[in-house]
């Protein structure tokens, strides 16, 4: 990335020296030690708690729980690099981070290898104390070299995202065995405490003598709740249950991580999964697809009980699902041909006819949440805009963003006959049938790519209407894998896409929309969105001081990412949609972030 920034560790002999005559858990002058911190505001947790209210503390440990994945296999059991495709579970089960968020808060992180968190007022550095009885699984203790390591590692041979996620770290100080500090540069990013809690911890000892891009699918060490056993590449793949796992009984571990074993199975297909579930081959499944919610959970097995299904809601963003458009093609450049687009997607028509109207219309890159913007910009909101009015569409201003909707009296030809205006209004005209540019005679055509068959049906339907304008549009569909590969590589005009989304959005942002991730191979700028005027606000979202602030700064960035018609927003559901054999049991509470299969156990005999 090119915000990357070189980090180093001053340790000097006489740091070293001084730190060894104070206890691990040595306050600095500016700080208090805490076993917890919230991005703004309070924790919910106190010290010492037993464990998260959503949890049961008392699910009984052991078990098999069998999972089904629709991919085209792996090969890879490091998912922290860009090379090839990391086995499902891993980031999950393997490896523990410093700290851990709860589910039931907007953004707030509890210790794990890290017992406490020392930062100023001001968050310019943060401090973390190691817990003790920190281990890997092979028995080695975790240290702050560890840590350093993991940083240093992951920055500088990792998956782009780690040197953009933590770009602001400008020194990293290793204090004592058990003390890390990481200071921050010209920033005012109140987030880089919790993200960099969650950095995963490595064992150093484990990769000195190995090349951290190129270990395939040898079983690394880990430090998490399973390791890894079983397995057959690119097929199937069982963690195991570490039994004395070291932070079993801590308050963010217990009542979590039950299962003796948890099985992945790969389907290439997600049709032959489905059948497969029915026929008790695997044990839970969420449903994406509103058809199968509707149709196909059915039969002696739902009758009698033995599969339950329900309709969980929760309280998540849901995030921005959508047609995304890949602006680096010159066909998608101009956002008057992108908004044109937008009106001949049908949405009602295939809410009605392809999803038994379950969904509601996206209308914000924040959806489900109060970070969602919406009427026009007024009060703090205006005050953060005003300031690039000449830099930003009038529509930002004086209209509010709706999605195109065939409602009402014309429904879809009404909206042919605007998104047709539109286009004559960039210099596209219809020639022969065709819509072509009136200058160049280029014709307007691109290519959808799909990996998923069941988005299909979504699909054509849209072609179809595009057809109508002229325009000529292809739908492709590959397997996973060359579909993970072009998405790393920005080759697609058009695709499906799921950008989600938290309570408390910051860092992550940079990795969204940012203009230094345009041509970072990987990044998650998946529409190359280059303005000047949203990375000033993603900036500004990362350093929002409070969460009254944090909310106007991203209805702010929400309002002018939606005038920029980057996408054409699908749908969403405020529900999580499960499917699961009787034997399992969850917690009666569901956090705000909805269902959780690593807090649910096998019943036991005599229940």
């Amino acid at each position: 990335m090119t915000r990357t920034r070189k980090v180093s560790s001053l340790i000097s002999a006489f740091t070293l020296a001084a730190v060894a005559l104070l206890p691990w858990q040595a306050i600095s002058a500016d700080t208090v030690a805490s076993h917890a911190i919230a991005m703004h505001g309070d924790t919910r947790y106190p010290e010492g708690f037993p464990h998260f209210d959503y949890v049961n503390p008392e699910a009984p440990k052991g078990g098999v729980l069998r999972m089904a994945v629709v991919a085209n296999g792996f090969d890879s059991f490091n998912p922290f690099v860009i090379r090839g495709v990391a086995a499902t579970g891993i980031n999950t089960y393997l490896y523990d981070t410093l700290m851990e968020a709860s589910a039931d808060e907007p953004f707030s992180a509890y210790g794990l290898i890290a017992e406490s968190i020392e930062t100023p007022d001001d968050r310019s550095y943060v401090i973390f104390n190691l817990r003790e009885e920190a281990r890997f699984q092979d028995g080695e203790p975790i240290t702050a070299r560890d840590v350093e390591f993991s940083f240093d590692i992951l920055t500088t041979k990792g998956h782009p995202f780690y040197r953009n996620y933590y770009a602001d770290v400008s020194k990293v100080t290793v204090e004592g065995e058990r003390r890390i500090r990481f200071d921050f540069g010209e920033t005012n990013n109140r987030e880089l405490p919790l993200i960099l809690g969650q950095l995963p911890v490595l064992p150093s000892h484990y990769w000195e003598n190995r090349e951290f891009g190129g270990n395939g699918l040898t079983p690394p060490v880990g430090s998490g709740p399973y390791r890894i056993g079983d397995f057959e590449a690119g097929r199937s793949i069982t963690f195991e249950r570490v039994k004395d796992y070291w932070a079993e009984d801590l308050g963010v571990r217990k009542g979590r991580f039950n299962f003796d074993q948890i099985r992945y199975d790969y389907y290439s297909d997600d049709t032959v999964a489905l059948e497969s579930f029915r026929a008790g081959n695997f044990d839970f499944r969420v449903e994406s697809s509103a058809k199968n919610w509707a149709t196909a959970y059915r039969g002696d097995q739902f009758d009698s009980g033995r599969v339950k299904t329900e309709a969980v809601e929760h309280g998540r963003p849901a995030g921005m699902q959508a047609f995304a458009m890949n602006t680096r093609r010159k066909v998608f450049s101009d956002p008057r041909v992108r908004e044109a687009l937008a009106y001949a997607f049908d949405f009602e028509w295939a809410n009605k006819n392809l999803f038994y109207g379950q969904y509601t219309r996206t209308s914000s890159y924040f959806e489900n949440s109060e970070l969602a913007s919406s009427g026009l910009p007024e009060g703090r909101e205006l005050e953060i805009l005003e300031p690039y009015r000449d830099q930003l569409p009038e529509d930002v201003f004086e209209e509010e963003y709706q999605p195109p909707s065939t409602e009402g009296e014309g429904g879809l030809r009404e909206n042919l006959r605007t998104a047709l205006t539109i286009l004559r209004d960039a210099g596209y005209v219809v020639r022969d049938g065709a819509m072509v540019h009136s200058e160049t005679g280029e014709p307007l055509r691109f290519e959808f790519l799909l990996f998923q068959k069941t988005f299909e049906r979504v699909v054509l339907p849209f072609k179809n209407n595009l057809a109508k304008l002229g325009i000529d549009v292809s739908v492709r569909l590959v397997d996973t894998n060359q579909y993970i590969q072009r998405l790393r590589e920005f080759d697609y005009d058009m695709t499906v896409q799921s950008i989600g989304q938290s309570d408390s959005p910051g860092n992550e942002q940079r990795e969204y929309w940012h203009s230094s991730n345009v041509d970072a191979k990987g990044s998650r700028n998946y529409m190359g969105v280059d303005s000047p005027v949203v990375d000033e606000l993603v900036n500004m979202v990362i350093q929002a001081p409070t969460r009254e602030e944090l909310v106007h700064r991203v209805r702010a960035l929400d309002r002018v990412l939606l005038h920029g018609h980057y996408v054409i927003p699908n749908w969403y559901l405020p529900k999580d949609r499960i499917a699961y054999w009787s034997f399992l049991q969850r917690p009666e509470t569901v956090p705000k972030n909805g269902v959780d299969i690593n807090n649910w156990w096998v019943k036991s005999t005599d229940q």
